[in-house]
């Protein structure tokens, strides 16, 4: 259960009470909110003096959930909002993982080149092989950082495991919770101490419920500026990587009040399929899209498949208005 607080409370007060009926504390925005098991379905006698507004939940997701808070939740990133209604679709593009300052300050200019203002390449990548290329860890994120600085865009980075999460925290713009690290909840706990976007990618054998609920651990923390990424379920289909589920991005959009992001490429795989794919993910109306692009997809050290080389990315930009335009957005 979702409980508003007058706004007169003393923070003793809140204290006491929270102590009183075992719910924890935060401002979501300007509500002063209790939180308490979805058990719960009344207001407890304790608070019945001290509640505005209560919000019983079938479930535990409750702060994500639209039945609290109907209209989608504005994330900004940098120089550009999504969600609420703004309309905006944002493109974040670059490379799976940084490998040099040269290739990543082609993949730079290349976003500026288009009007594009978030960048995304990986630091720290937790691959399934431990002899496949680990990234370049801080020297990447410092070099993240100075292609902040020098071409105005904001850094979009992976959080592996809590070793390193104060770092992405410092040097990111958005902290990205993949799917291998979406159960952690020393990282979602970790994200919910900041007011730094987190996008959480939904991990590729759980459940939308399931990946909703780890954004619950950041907004329940207080870190309102939380987004979704469907980027694809393990399935029986052995011709591609994954399997795009654009039921689920439907599911979302209807049931949270969080942005979603689309990623296309680590769905498919494939080059050769992620513009048809990205352009179907526009279509659905989403907040935002995460394409992985590479100077030189060839000599890529990791997930070189399924990375578009700077003119079939250019080529798939130029498509993409149009589609969302017919679903009255704008491509960001």
């Amino acid at each position: 259960m979702i409980i508003e607080l007058k706004n007169d409370i003393s923070p003793e007060k809140l204290a006491e009470l929270a102590a009183q009926v075992k719910a924890f504390h935060i401002m979501d925005g300007e509500k002063s909110v209790f939180i308490t098991s979805s058990g719960m379905k009344e207001v407890p006698a304790e608070l019945e003096n001290y509640a505005k507004n209560s919000w019983a939940m079938p479930n535990d997701m409750q702060l994500a959930s639209r039945e609290y808070h109907p209209k989608t939740r504005e994330v900004t990133i940098g120089n550009v909002t999504i969600g609420g209604n703004t309309g905006n679709t944002i493109v974040i593009a670059g490379p799976c993982s940084i490998e040099s300052e040269t290739q990543i300050t082609q993949s730079s200019e290349m976003l500026k080149s288009h009007g594009l203002t978030a960048l995304r390449a990986g630091c720290y990548k937790p691959r399934t092989s431990p002899y496949s290329f680990q990234g370049m860890g801080l020297k990447g994120l410092k070099l993240l950082a100075k292609m902040r600085e020098k071409y105005d865009l904001s850094v979009v980075t992976e959080v592996r495991d809590a070793t390193h999460v104060q770092d992405v925290i410092e040097y990111s713009d958005v902290i990205q919770v993949g799917a291998k690290a979406m159960y952690d909840q020393g990282i979602l706990r970790a994200c919910a101490k900041t007011n730094k976007p987190v996008l959480i990618k939904r991990g590729f054998g759980t459940t939308t419920q399931e990946c909703v609920q780890a954004a619950e651990f950041v907004l329940s923390g207080g870190n309102t500026n939380v987004m979704l990424c469907e980027r694809g379920l393990r399935t029986f289909e052995p011709n591609t990587r994954f399997t795009l589920d654009l039921c689920g991005v439907a599911w979302f959009k209807e049931k949270t009040n969080l942005p979603v992001i689309l990623d296309p490429s680590h769905a498919m795989g494939y080059r050769y399929g992620v513009p048809d794919l990205t352009r179907a993910c526009t279509a659905m109306g989403v907040d935002g899209l995460l394409i992985e692009v590479h100077p030189d997809p060839s000599v890529a050290k990791s997930d070189a498949s399924q990375q578009l080389d700077h003119d079939m990315f250019a080529d798939l930009l130029k498509s993409l208005p149009p589609v969302a335009e017919a679903v009255g957005r704008k491509i960001v």
